[in-house]
């Protein structure tokens, strides 16, 4: 009897469902709304919303529009993206997550609070944990006129000065493991004459996930994560799943399964990021039973 189950805990987090239920809102308006960057990190899920009007465009794009509509989706933007819509006549659909939003303004406020003397001189360093170049580690290096140093890898944190006062933020995705680090590791080298302090501004609707799939992962012969290419919160648990499970495999849709992996296993576990829609993984499960004829299947939510 092979069991087939979908991780309760997996499927979209509060900010991407807000996002995508203010795109369906406006949508249903039957006007045309437009979307600076994929509304989400899933192929399928962005189609799905095109298939209905949506109308994803990049940053340049954007600059041209004038008297539109356009959603601003949960990662966040930088202040020049509220300049440009303002310039331009642009409605702004504004889905930021709230927790990206608290981040954002936390930011900016550690930008501007201080004597402005001490941000020109480069005696304050304004640290963002995160992966260079994401939309949402984007919108929060522009609350500092760029300034802000990104560290998206431990190694990268010698190259701090550490004789300068550091303040340090974490992208909401990002692994607490690695910020753990990090802290621990700028605490070690600081010198005494500058202050260090850091914030844990880590989602823990998403760090709570970690935790949740390692136990998913281990209570399966086999582990399909299922995830678009480009994000990275799929990426992490992908690797969470790896470590305890190495029978795991990382998928963007059904077209990806080697239903070969299948054949001996007796407990087959479908999970996914906080970018992957319930229905993609719903498909995924129906399709595997359907193919190896399970006698069992559990769909959980």
């Amino acid at each position: 009897m092979t069991k087939v189950e979908i991780d309760e805990g997996s499927g979209f987090c509060f900010g991407v469902v807000n996002a995508i239920k203010k795109a369906e809102e406006e949508l249903s308006h039957g006007k045309t709304l437009y979307c600076l960057g994929d509304i989400v990190h899933n192929g399928r899920e962005v189609k799905r919303l095109e298939t209905r009007g949506l109308v994803t465009i990049d940053r340049e794009e954007f600059k041209k529009l004038h008297d539109v509509k356009v959603l601003l989706r949960a990662h966040g933007e930088p202040p020049e993206t509220y300049e440009i819509a303002r310039k331009n006549n642009i409605e702004i659909i504004d889905a930021t997550c709230p927790v990206v939003l608290r981040l954002q303004k936390r930011i900016k406020q550690e930008y501007i609070e201080d004597d402005t003397s001490k941000i020109d001189t480069d005696d304050k360093q304004i640290v963002i944990y995160g992966k260079n170049g994401h939309a949402e580690v984007l919108g929060l290096v522009g609350q500092t006129a760029g300034k802000a140093i990104v560290i998206e890898h431990f190694e990268e944190t010698e190259k701090l000065d550490f004789s300068k006062d550091i303040r340090l933020y974490s992208q909401t995705t990002k692994s607490l493991d690695g910020f753990k680090k990090i802290v621990e590791y700028i605490e070690e080298h600081i010198s005494p004459e500058a202050t260090f302090e850091y914030y844990d501004t880590i989602c823990r609707q998403v760090a709570n996930r970690m935790p949740n799939i390692r136990n998913f992962s281990a209570s399966h012969d086999l582990i399909f994560l299922v995830s678009g290419e480009k994000s990275s919160n799929g990426k992490v648990l992908f690797n969470e799943c790896k470590k305890v499970n190495p029978n795991s495999y990382l998928i963007e849709s059904l077209e990806g399964i080697d239903l070969s992996l299948c054949k001996n296993a007796k407990s087959i576990g479908i999970c996914g990021a906080t970018s992957t829609p319930k229905w993609l993984m719903e498909e995924i499960c129906i399709y595997i039973k359907s193919q190896i004829k399970a006698p069992e299947i559990n769909v959980i939510y």
